[in-house]
């Protein structure tokens, strides 16, 4: 069903006017933009180097269940022990120097993740020969498809499903909206979906609800993504 042009995707769905008025009523206008993420333009998110893309992704799955400035802090030492993250030297690795890493008290001795570092790694390497880089790749993918990349990160890479991806493209400057829990309530309070979506055709519903503010507002998926948080609680 069609409205102005714009797929219906819930009845008690607002527009965004609304959604930026009623967090603006409250945190005033100032504070509101404020607070609001900023994501890369296409053609800044092509320019970044790959190792810095697979470290920025490495660290999110390291973060995962741990407190993030354990992680942070640890940062340099994973590093080093990763060849600087440059995704073809970390895609060659063996399994004898995956292992060695489990005696390397200064970074996070999870062997899951270790090894989620690896297969990442040859993930960002295949895409960048394919591409010429791996940050060419991601930058072209459309914003309108958003969680098509998240489907394809869970799927070609490792330890990256739930909100690891969508939280990986937010640390990178790729405009993403992020299903915190905040955003979930606020989706279910205007009848977009009746629970945490998981399915195909409910992340569907919440791409075309978010396709549809953007077409009203103009703005960013991570800033609706913001706003959109602040309309419950």
């Amino acid at each position: 069903m069609h409205v102005d042009g714009m797929t219906r995707v819930g009845a008690g769905m607002k527009k965004f006017e609304w959604i930026y008025q009623h967090v603006s009523d409250r945190l005033g206008a100032a504070a509101t933009e404020v607070m609001l993420p900023q994501s890369l333009s296409d053609a800044e998110l092509a320019e970044q180097p790959d190792d810095r893309l697979l470290s920025a992704m490495s660290r999110r799955v390291f973060r995962a269940g741990i407190k993030h400035s354990v992680v942070d802090a640890k940062w340099p030492a994973f590093e080093q022990a990763f060849f600087g993250f440059v995704p073809e030297k970390v895609s060659l690795m063996s399994d004898d120097q995956l292992e060695q890493l489990m005696q390397n008290a200064e970074i996070i001795r999870h062997f899951g993740k270790i090894k989620a570092t690896r297969a990442n790694a040859m993930m960002v390497h295949e895409l960048a020969e394919r591409y010429g880089s791996f940050a060419t790749w991601l930058a072209q993918w459309p914003a309108s498809d958003i969680v098509g990349l998240w489907k394809y990160l869970q799927k070609e890479g490792s330890q990256l499903g739930g909100n690891s991806g969508a939280y990986f493209l937010r640390m990178v400057g790729k405009d993403t909206f992020i299903l915190t829990d905040d955003v979930v309530a606020a989706l279910k309070a205007q009848g977009i979906v009746e629970k945490r979506p998981t399915a195909k055709a409910d992340l569907q519903r919440v791409q075309d609800a978010f396709n549809e503010w953007q077409a009203q507002s103009g703005r960013p998926l991570c800033q609706i993504s913001r706003l959109l948080a602040c309309t419950v609680g």
